[in-house]
């Protein structure tokens, strides 16, 4: 709009009258066009001199529009009167190649899913113009009519409202504007979301199962550490220090691939282990010095289905527990360092999550790794290692499942 504002035009003549040239936005049209409006007559009756011929061509530019923000953004809506499906694509593209907080291809997967599945059929067609609290509103009938859940009709209304929102002009400024009215569109609320957990007794079960070394060495790092999945996959074996006492997380794994960013900056961090776990590990290592951690027998990534279908799921039916994935055990871990009143800015550093307060951020406890290996010793597992593993003596596996208010004044 910069651009377009503040036109004098170009006085010519023009047979026998004097005209104004000035760019116009002309609906239907991405490029201005170069328009002429009459003066006044180049002799004559109505003839104007120099100094008014320029105050004319002014008031001529003025009244027609040409510089007002209104006006601009009304002939850009109707170059832009897109569908949603469109819009969509425009807008899914821009995620693939987005430099500032690079999406997941995971999370650009459930995208493409969505989109497929449950709003372009219902909502493709439609105006971008159009899609507004009624639309989302009814979107979200369908949505439960389908058998959705909240948490998915949540999911999937955020990226009905991020598609609206990507429609901009040259500015970067909303095309569609919108105020989004959560009670008239009445969405169901997840009120009681499944977060399963397991108990210190069941992670004992698990890793004690009649088990792959492989899968109970997962088991034990996810339950110890509290690592996510994806990130527990993608570790590198030149992560690990030679101790086997600290793991670098640093990339993850997805589907065959390895990413090397995280769910945020804050997963890039390091993971303190208990030295029982430490020794486990070393163990499992060997003697390895490169490539994954955890992988096939022919060096390949696992796939985290397969781990779930062959080995977890059915210790899980055994021990006549639902079934749930390895983020279980993250929820584990936490539960135990928080029951054990670990610092909470140590609890956020390990867990790879965000600090909610300034506080959090002065905070160094995370540059301390001497302070850390020590907490990490002290607070112990929470859980039983089968008894090849078991170390007697002050570096055993501590398994108390209350509070330890010594700890804090130990540390």
């Amino acid at each position: 709009m910069s651009r377009r504002s503040g036109q004098n035009g170009c006085i010519q003549e023009d047979g026998n009258w004097y005209v104004v040239r000035f760019w116009k936005d002309v609906a239907g049209q991405e490029k201005r066009q170069r328009v002429r409006e009459r003066i006044c007559p180049t002799s004559g009756a109505g003839k104007l001199s120099a100094s008014e011929r320029k105050r004319r061509a002014k008031e001529i530019i003025e009244a027609s529009g040409a510089d007002t923000v209104e006006y601009f953004e009304k002939v850009i809506l109707s170059n832009h009167g897109i569908t949603f499906r469109e819009q969509a694509e425009i807008w899914l593209e821009r995620m693939k190649n987005r430099k500032r907080r690079p999406v997941a291809p995971s999370t650009l997967e459930n995208w493409e899913r969505c989109l497929r599945i449950w709003l372009n059929p219902n909502i493709g067609d439609m105006p971008l113009g159009s899609i507004a609290n009624l639309a989302l509103r009814n979107l979200g009938t369908t949505m439960v009519k389908g058998g959705l859940g909240a948490s998915a009709i949540k999911s999937y209304t955020n990226a009905v409202k991020m598609v609206v929102a990507s429609a901009t002009n040259e500015e970067g400024d909303a095309l569609y504007p919108r105020k989004w009215n959560h009670d008239f569109i009445d969405l169901p609320e997840d009120r009681n979301p499944e977060r399963p957990s397991v108990t210190a007794d069941v992670v004992t079960a698990i890793v004690s199962a009649p088990n792959k070394k492989l899968y109970r060495m997962i088991y034990t790092l996810c339950a110890s550490a509290g690592l996510r999945f994806g990130e527990a996959l993608g570790i590198d074996i030149k992560s690990i220090s030679p101790d086997c006492t600290t793991i670098k997380i640093c990339q993850k794994a997805w589907r065959g691939q390895i990413h090397d960013y995280l769910k945020s900056e804050n997963g890039k961090r390091e993971i303190d282990l208990h030295p029982t776990v430490a020794a486990m590990l070393k163990d499992f290592v060997g003697e390895r010095d490169s490539g994954l951690l955890f992988s096939t027998r022919t060096g390949r990534q696992l796939s985290q289905q397969n781990v779930l279908k062959r080995s977890l799921h059915p210790i899980l039916t055994d021990l006549k527990q639902p079934k749930m994935g390895c983020h279980a055990f993250r929820r584990f871990r936490i539960t135990w360092l928080r029951k054990n009143l670990v610092p909470e800015d140590l609890i956020t550093f390990w867990l790879g999550h965000a600090g909610k307060t300034v506080t959090d951020t002065y905070s160094k406890l995370r540059d301390d790794a001497d302070f850390r290996k020590q907490v990490a010793e002290k607070v112990g597992l929470g859980f039983e290692l089968p008894s090849e593993h078991a170390v007697v003596g002050p570096n055993g596996p501590k398994i108390e499942v209350g509070p330890v208010a010594e700890l804090a004044v130990s540390y």
